[in-house]
């Protein structure tokens, strides 16, 4: 049975890879997502308030004294730098960093590096929540497109671009990312959304992971995309199950990326994605994913509207909840 596929031009073993999370932040770890089966790795982000404090602590380091240098000497990014170097040299699959941002600053400089120290791929996580009222979409727009350019016109690694799914218009949001020269669309960021603490009546960061339920919408979206773009296609977001692979791989997707079924049941829980993925092939008749990248997207379903309004029109006159099904049966049957 053949797993190969190939993302933002890298021939992979598998679909599986090993999305952006914590669990990366360990040598470890890189090792043990390989012989896990995971095809590739994102490295956890390198953030861009980070590359703003580095650019402060350089400025502070040169109106300090020798003693406050050595204790305020703490760079995170020459660490990610080393960190690179050191994936590189403890794994053979390919490494893709990640920087997480929302404007074009320094990112360019540290692209170049990233590539330096030997990064076989670059994923930019655009994490933008836009709160000012006088920004315009189509500004939100240009800002992630700018950051896309300037960053494919300092490095020849491939660049994939992490969108979140709140454009006015998504296919043309994604087209145009595709037109700048992104190699991956990555579908979708979560955005994180605080909480209150009722005890302590302050706002509080509340982390959930995902669920099955958010795989429906990249696999919407990659379904919609599939063939009309020239830029691969990464599937992130509630992939929990081998069966969720293969859903994901029907609507087009060239790669799905694991992040919360690996911090709830582990890395080695890659070995039952794994088998899970091959045994529906086999139970299917299927002898490789590229027999199924993209049959059951829009442009090959036989019925297109499923992924269009038609289709949620046709699903809220149908939608019946369980106890008005219980009380129809009772009631026909006695």
């Amino acid at each position: 049975m053949n797993l190969t596929t190939t993302y933002m031009g890298l021939t992979l073993r598998s679909p599986l890879v090993a999305g952006a999370s914590p669990l990366s932040e360990d040598l470890d770890n890189l090792k043990l997502m390989e012989d896990a089966g995971a095809a590739a790795i994102v490295l956890h982000s390198l953030f861009e308030e980070q590359l703003r404090s580095q650019r402060q602590e350089a400025y502070d380091l040169t109106h300090s004294t020798a003693s406050t240098q050595t204790a305020r000497f703490r760079i995170g990014s020459e660490e990610y730098l080393n960190h690179i170097r050191r994936a590189k040299e403890h794994v053979d699959i390919p490494i893709i960093a990640s920087l997480n941002g929302s404007s074009v600053g320094g990112w360019t400089n540290y692209a170049r590096q990233i590539e330096q120290a030997g990064a076989d791929a670059l994923e930019l996580n655009v994490y933008y929540v836009p709160t000012d009222l006088e920004v315009t979409g189509e500004q939100i727009e240009q800002t992630y497109i700018n950051i896309l350019r300037a960053v494919k016109a300092s490095v020849s690694m491939p660049v994939a671009i992490k969108l979140s799914p709140y454009f006015t218009n998504m296919a043309n949001m994604a087209k145009r990312c595709d037109d700048a020269g992104a190699d991956a669309l990555v579908l979708f960021n979560r955005f994180y959304q605080p909480d209150i603490n009722l005890k302590t009546l302050a706002v509080e960061p509340n982390i959930l992971l995902s669920t099955p339920q958010a795989m429906r919408l990249p696999l919407r979206w990659i379904a919609i995309l599939y063939g009309r773009i020239n830029a691969g296609l990464a599937a992130t977001s509630g992939i929990h199950t081998g069966q969720d692979v293969v859903k994901l791989l029907m609507v087009g997707a060239h790669v799905t990326m694991l992040c919360s079924v690996l911090l709830q049941h582990g890395i080695l829980h890659l070995h039952v994605i794994e088998r899970e993925l091959e045994q529906w092939m086999t139970e299917h008749e299927y002898e490789s994913v590229q027999q199924l990248q993209g049959m059951l997207s829009r442009q090959n379903c036989p019925d297109q509207s499923a992924f269009e309004r038609a289709q949620y029109v046709r699903s809220l006159q149908t939608y019946k909840p369980e106890w008005a099904r219980i009380y129809e049966s009772s009631y026909y049957f006695g």
